[in-house]
């Protein structure tokens, strides 16, 4: 199985990683609460025919003392088998972080990776990237290696930031560039949060942008994922009437919890193919080979069905959903996690890939592919070619799921939007100082990023309109 050193860059990097590990450890069935018996009881009766349990154990999390037989019942057992997450805490302003260092789960992270500072960053994506990731830099490179060394089979770096704010934005992309310098051959698997038009920061413009610069140039793939889009499918959720163990868990959440269990569904169910066995395993080496065409097109769009978060206190009783049912949500507007239409009839796929968990069959999979082929526009070599991937064991919480990925030229939208609320702001130079007082920063960084992004969506625009060329045989001369 393969491994994964998950880092988790600023406040909202930090609050994704806090929803991130108990659910990572219910996949296992192992108790991180006073409730839920029945749920993990249901999950471990999964994943118990896994001959080395402990083998897909490691994907995320190592054991100092190398126990050979995987007993892990609850987080106390955890703790006695000094068991760690292979993880990285990264954060410029320590409030978040050091509720990991105070909560149920504090044994479980290792105190030498957690590299965290005060006061912040202050919204300014040049005082993450040139203050903090200069100053930081040495403290980063060893955390990362002091993980990475506690890997056997290291196959890529999950990394979870925010792009709104400063850290984030800033010192999260500043640790991407770091990952590809120091580890040019290791998968950057980037989850990432845009901010929604009304923002609370009203830098975010100008952090967005930057940003998105650095991701296109340093990243291997990009889930981006939106905050409009998480909170639109959270209240379609308190509206069905008949899921009433996920309207409570939704009441019961703290803040954004129960939007960020959404995106780690979604990045459980994006690894479960390194992580556990399938008849028809899709590795992560896999998702960038078939859904990359060009270097800089690899921002995904992401789908799950069905995309109810798994909570401590549910139990698995509900009913089957109908594997048709579970398709055609993957490919329903209201379960992505980015409020773009992929699927639009102006926009062509360059690049698709389904992966199912659980009961799921091959033969149920071909015909809602053929289905699929029907629906959308493709390029002439993505149409007869689509990634398929089946993963014997379930996520937690439900007997089966769908993941839809998606390279669309309907991504250039998003590129788009970025590019006019940056112009808003800067046709007026508002907030400009703070950014060029930094040292390393010059003002004409605004428009090489703003050149560079253009350039992106002319190249979406291109591939988009590639026409097959029909060359006869005999051809007069």
């Amino acid at each position: 199985m393969s491994q994964f050193v998950t880092i988790q860059v600023g406040q909202c990097g930090n609050q994704i990683g806090s929803a991130f590990w108990p659910l990572a450890l219910h996949e296992y069935g192992i108790q991180t609460t006073t409730g839920g018996v029945n749920f993990l009881k249901v999950q471990r009766d999964h994943v118990k025919h896994i001959s080395d349990l402990s083998d897909a154990f490691s994907s995320f999390f190592y054991v100092p003392n190398d126990k050979s037989h995987f007993n892990f019942q609850d987080i106390a057992d955890l703790n006695v088998a000094k068991v760690k997450a292979r993880a990285v805490l990264v954060d410029m302003e320590d409030s978040v972080v050091s509720r990991f260092q105070h909560g149920p789960l504090r044994q479980l992270f290792d105190q030498t990776c957690t590299v965290t500072n005060y006061p912040g960053s202050g919204n300014n994506w040049a005082v993450g990237y040139y203050v903090h990731g200069r100053e930081y830099q040495d403290r980063l490179e060893e955390s990362i290696r002091h993980m990475v060394e506690k890997c056997d089979r290291l196959h890529g770096f999950l990394l979870m930031h925010s792009l709104g704010g400063g850290t984030g934005s800033g010192l999260g992309t500043a640790t991407l560039k770091l990952l590809k310098d120091n580890y040019p051959h290791v998968e950057r698997i980037v989850s990432c949060v845009y901010p929604a038009n009304t923002q609370d920061t009203i830098t975010a413009p100008y952090n967005t942008l930057l940003a998105t610069q650095e991701l296109v140039e340093h990243a291997t793939c990009v889930f981006p994922v939106e905050n409009k889009a998480l909170l639109d499918i959270c209240n379609n959720q308190l509206k069905k009437r008949d899921n009433t163990g996920q309207m409570n868990y939704n009441a019961s959440c703290k803040p954004f919890q129960d939007m960020n269990s959404i995106i780690v569904n979604m990045l459980l169910h994006l690894t479960s193919g390194s992580r556990f066995p399938g008849s028809l395993n899709m590795d992560m080496n896999e998702v960038a080979t078939n859904l990359v065409p060009y270097p800089k097109l690899h921002y995904i769009f992401s789908s799950i069905s069905p995309v109810t978060v798994s909570a401590p206190n549910m139990c698995t009783t509900q009913e089957t959903k109908l594997q048709d049912e579970l398709f055609m949500n993957a490919w329903s507007r209201n379960n992505q996690l980015i409020k773009l239409d992929p699927l639009q009839s102006t926009s062509t796929i360059f690049a698709a890939a389904h992966i199912a968990r659980g009961h799921t069959t091959l033969t149920n999979i071909k015909r809602n592919v053929e289905r699929f082929r029907n629906k959308a526009k493709f390029t002439s070599w993505s149409k007869d070619c689509m990634k398929i991937g089946l993963c014997s064991v379930p996520p937690a919480g439900n007997s089966s799921s769908l993941l839809c990925l998606l390279n669309s030229s309907a991504m250039s939208l998003l590129f788009k939007d970025i590019i006019r609320e940056f112009s808003k702001l800067y046709k007026k130079k508002a907030h400009v100082h703070h950014y060029t007082q930094i040292h390393g920063f010059e003002e004409t960084h605004f428009i090489e990023c703003k050149e560079n992004i253009l350039n992106l969506c002319d190249c979406y625009a291109e591939v988009q309109n590639l026409e097959e060329t029909n060359v006869s045989r005999l051809q007069v001369i």
